[in-house]
């Protein structure tokens, strides 16, 4: 079913000995959830800090499946709303977004079968290789469906360029690719992004949510699918943070730490001081890239 916001509301947390006698009694992660993904939809890339605060908080109590979900029904399936600042908690909110971005992709289908083929290599280097095509199209502006640019990108991400080479016009891609257009049909998603919570203790139906909401909605239908109101974890030290995602926006990091943009603003600029990461200003806001010194 879906999900919308009605009924949301806030919930006390529960105490650590709460969450202590759930993890001893119950399997340690069991939400699964299938997170359907379009990584040429501007929601998707706008989702991504909510997805990574959920992890970085209540990440022990979930694993997540990316689903691939790119149509060529654009204006239907990837809904470009026009709107002013997509990370604000409000229900009106707008993207601003450059539709002529996602009509420069020449072949949509080859940017679904180079990540499934970066799965090839683990669950890892899926989504380093996706984050990565998701820069490459939001802030650098290039048509990432060509080969060349898929090659750059996944030596970015690490991958192994002999494997990736040979994986990308696999029969195993192509069957990877296949089997997320199946469960995009049928799990009836007609929207990106899109996340169906299962519990996999619990004989019951999952919870699906459809397009784009504040952090809140998502956490609350987390905490309704475990049946508890778990603690959420501590965030890791800011560079931490920073040196695993590589570049990261101030509006993302806003958002993980709950700082609000001066705060941001005024602890990126120590660092940046300090060498480690150098500022990068894109159309859609300001970004930081790390730098690791030797």
């Amino acid at each position: 079913m879906s999900w919308d916001q009605t009924g949301l509301r806030k919930s006390n947390k529960s105490s650590t000995s709460e969450n202590r006698d759930y993890l001893e009694n119950h399997n340690p992660k069991p939400i699964e959830m299938y997170v359907f993904i379009d990584p040429l939809c501007p929601e998707c890339w706008y989702f991504e800090p909510y997805l990574k605060k959920l992890t970085l908080e209540y990440g022990r109590f979930f694993t997540t499946q990316p689903i691939v979900s790119i149509s060529m029904n654009r204006e239907n399936f990837c809904k470009s709303i026009k709107l002013k600042d997509p990370w604000t908690k409000t229900k009106q909110t707008k993207i601003n977004f450059d539709t002529q971005l996602e009509k420069s992709i020449s072949n949509p289908w080859m940017v679904s079968l180079a990540i499934k083929a970066a799965e090839i290599q683990g669950k890892k280097a899926g989504k380093a290789f996706l984050r990565k095509i998701q820069e490459y199209l939001f802030l650098r502006r290039l048509d990432i469906s060509k080969e060349h640019i898929l090659m750059e990108i996944a030596q970015e991400a690490n991958l192994d360029m002999e494997e990736f080479e040979e994986d990308l016009y696999s029969t195993s891609a192509k069957k990877a690719f296949q089997c997320d257009v199946h469960l995009t049909h049928e799990m009836e998603i007609d929207d990106t992004p899109t996340i169906v919570f299962f519990n996999h203790s619990k004989d019951e139906q999952g919870i699906k949510i459809a397009g784009l909401y504040p952090y809140e909605v998502y956490e609350f239908i987390l905490q309704e699918t475990l049946k508890i109101n778990p603690i959420p974890s501590e965030k890791p030290p800011l560079e931490e943070f920073l040196k695993k995602y590589d570049i990261v926006g101030s509006k993302e990091i806003s958002i993980v730490y709950d700082w609000s943009l001066a705060k941001t603003e005024k602890e990126m600029k120590k660092l940046q001081f300090r060498q480690k990461v150098d500022r990068i200003h894109e159309k859609q806001g300001t970004y930081w890239k790390y730098t690791e010194q030797p």
